[in-house]
């Protein structure tokens, strides 16, 4: 059965797409820890991101560089954070999360909820930033 992500992927289910090549997508996270907090996860699935082949691997973290400079750009923040934790979805992936203190990547802290024209703004805010 496919996950949610290859759902996503698939244009099954609609998502807020930041990012898109022919190896990964990007979208912003329907609960976020802050505003902006976006997903990468690659096309092909894979349930554990050390499973990923080296170069694909090496791929991935690149688009992710690209993804997390347009967060910066178009999100006021320090830094924007990295996690993989890899068990809520069995399908590989990394949260690109912006941060002004350590805290704000905090997974133990309450998730936001955002209306869908505010996800729609910054979704189309951080893609107008990638290069």
């Amino acid at each position: 059965m496919a996950s949610i992500f290859s759902k996503i992927i698939a244009g099954e289910i609609p998502s807020y797409k930041v990012a898109e090549n022919d190896k990964f997508y990007a979208f912003l996270d329907i609960n976020p820890l802050q505003k902006g907090h976006t997903l990468v996860v690659p096309k092909k699935e894979v349930d554990y991101i050390f499973d990923i082949d080296d170069q694909d691997l090496g791929e991935m973290m690149v688009f992710a560089k690209k993804v997390a400079r347009a967060i910066k750009a178009a999100i006021p923040c320090v830094k924007v954070g990295v996690a993989v934790i890899g068990l809520e979805v069995r399908h590989a992936h990394i949260h690109l999360v912006p941060m002004n203190k350590e805290g704000d990547i905090s997974f133990a802290k309450p998730k936001m909820t955002l209306p869908a024209e505010e996800m729609d703004a910054i979704a189309k805010a951080i893609a107008s930033h990638i290069e």
